[in-house]
């Protein structure tokens, strides 16, 4: 049960947030939603793959572990990448777009569900200034949901593209560990590096043209730490 609300820099002057991580949080899964705004910060740490999600077309994730709800990143209470997803980040704030009946004018706003745990906690972060301005840790939340709000608008129009040149191909990633332990992942499509260099000029300017050529490689690249997973796994079983 979620029951957010517009912030408002009166009616909460005084909420307090507690920036925390848990598994109850969805921080524990072995797959988290990332965004094409996210996708350099999260291919120097995570592979990037796409899944087909049931009435939501194509989505890239950020794998994070081989197990159900196994994240190797997040040791119980806090994250050990460098970097972590903006669906992770933003903790229990998420974005108000106006309706329909709205002010046409009025752009996205930040709102905070009220029955989150860590929502009016004695030891949390003040949203707002004595003055009413926006706290430090205000700012970062909003800057996150700028990023997941514009990385929203723009998944479809580069998936789609990817899809129409032929960059995704369906892969299978089979992973041995040191004790022989071995895992298949599937159900996910890989962006195929051998695909993007075979393609033609006028494919590659489209790319270009779509400021997509750059996140084409950079999902490329992501696929490299793989091998980086397999040994945060092996560190993990040899303890």
């Amino acid at each position: 049960m979620t029951r957010p609300v517009a912030l408002d820099n009166v009616l909460h002057q005084d909420l307090r947030v507690a920036f925390r991580h848990g598994a109850e949080f969805g921080d524990a899964a072995n797959q988290i939603l990332i965004f094409p705004t996210e996708f350099e910060a999260a291919q120097r740490e995570f592979p990037i793959l796409f899944r087909e999600a049931e009435g939501e077309g194509l989505q890239a994730v950020a794998l994070t572990g081989f197990e159900l709800d196994e994240n190797l990143f997040f040791d119980g209470a806090r994250w050990t990448s460098r970097y972590v997803p903006a669906l992770q980040q933003r903790g229990p704030f998420s974005i108000g777009v106006p309706g329909d009946g709205g002010d046409p004018d009025e752009g996205p706003t930040v709102h905070v569900d009220l029955d989150d745990p860590r929502v009016g906690t004695e030891t949390g972060e003040l949203l707002f200034l004595p003055e009413g301005g926006a706290s430090r840790y205000l700012e970062h939340v909003s800057r996150v949901l700028g990023r997941i709000h514009a990385g929203i608008g723009a998944a479809a129009p580069v998936y789609g593209l990817f899809q129409e040149l032929g960059l995704l191909e369906a892969n299978v990633i089979e992973v041995t560990l040191h004790d022989e332990q071995r895992y298949r992942i599937d159900g996910f499509q890989m962006l195929s590096r051998e695909r993007l260099e075979a393609l033609d000029s006028v494919s590659i300017e489209r790319l270009h043209r779509a400021n997509v050529l750059g996140l084409a490689y950079l999902v490329t690249a992501s696929l490299g730490n793989i091998s980086g997973l397999i040994e945060r796994k092996n560190a993990g079983r040899a303890r």
